[in-house]
């Protein structure tokens, strides 16, 4: 089965096609950073009209560069959310469109469902049951995974999520949009231990997070050191990074062996922070655990992942309407 994806959630306008779920035959994303980047983060309005600009010429490349033809295709996956409601629209109407042109079954596929199937484009896929921890500018998620298609909520953010603290530290230091890159290449020059922020574990017994508490520490301390902020820099970037990363990494651990899961899947924009992904590793081991991570361009916005998870839901019999809407809250299912 030879899938179009179609993901346009947030700022990137991507397209691909997949194979049986999970043979990548092509992924082309478009991103929109240096549109949003004077202004710190994603301005919806702008967003939308770049989709509508990048849209078509997008599909068309992903098509082409799969060495398939558009009548070869036999469906089409698209996000339907969570995400900007603009932008989401975007996609989702332009896939409408295109399946119901071409007489294709289509499905709108939830965005945080894509993230955590990304794993399964990997060569070494974790085996059922596993526990995932989704990270992304605006999802911090731990899940407990039985099959491609039934996900367990277990905990996630209270208030700003994990790529959301980036950002706003980053805007903070002034080092530009998107933080959490900008973060991980600073951190590397500073010292984590010179500069302790809290770590914001609300209850170690659970799986929720908070990530407010940590940004404003860190807003205080700026504020306190303004004079010698900038030489402190990296440091107060490393500082700031290695607090959410030991969050991060205790709260998924504590999950899996809560769960008496062998496998932990790290996924989401911020699966690709290096630190993250190290320290994960790292604590995972020790607990004779086994990480999945994507490749980095994988755990960013694409349309790969929406692609193979149409397919699940196509083998299910789960096509969706032309009636079919976009939502912009997180939800499951």
């Amino acid at each position: 089965m030879i899938i179009l994806g179609i993901e346009t959630s947030c700022d990137e306008t991507a397209a691909a096609v997949v194979a049986d779920g999970k043979t990548v035959l092509s992924s082309i994303v478009s991103s929109q950073h240096e549109v949003h980047h004077p202004y710190g983060g994603v301005v919806p309005e702008l967003a939308s009209r770049k989709h509508i600009e990048a849209i078509v010429p997008v599909v068309d490349e992903a098509v082409r560069a799969s060495g398939v033809d558009a009548e070869q295709l036999d469906a089409v996956a698209v996000t339907r959310g969570p995400g900007l409601v603009g932008a989401l629209l975007v996609g989702f109407c332009f896939a409408k469109a295109f399946a119901y042109m071409r007489d294709l079954p289509w499905v709108g596929i939830n965005h945080l469902e894509g993230h955590v199937n990304s794993v399964f484009l990997e060569p070494d896929p974790p085996p059922f049951p596993f526990v995932a921890l989704l990270v992304s500018g605006g999802h911090t998620s731990i899940y407990h995974v039985t099959s491609h298609t039934a996900m367990e909520l277990l905990g996630q953010t209270r208030d700003d999520a994990a790529g959301e603290a980036f950002d706003k530290v980053a805007k903070m230091l002034e080092l530009g949009y998107p933080g959490g890159a900008v973060i991980d290449r600073m951190a590397k020059e500073g010292d984590p231990d010179k500069i302790i922020f809290p770590r914001p574990f609300l209850d170690k017994l659970v799986f929720d997070f908070s990530f407010s508490g940590l940004k404003t520490a860190v807003k205080r301390y700026i504020q306190i050191h303004k004079d010698d902020c900038t030489r402190q820099i990296p440091d107060i970037a490393a500082g700031f990074q290695e607090a959410v990363v030991d969050v991060l990494s205790y709260k998924v651990i504590h999950a899996a062996k809560t769960k008496r899961c062998d496998h932990i899947a790290l996924v989401g924009g911020v699966a690709a922070n290096s630190r993250l992904r190290e320290k994960v590793r790292h604590d995972a081991g020790l607990e004779d655990l086994t990480v999945h991570i994507p490749s980095v361009e994988l755990c960013q916005d694409n349309a790969a992942m929406i692609a193979a998870m149409g397919y699940h839901y196509l083998v299910a019999g789960k096509v969706s309407g032309l009636a079919d809407d976009v939502f912009s809250r997180a939800r499951m299912g």
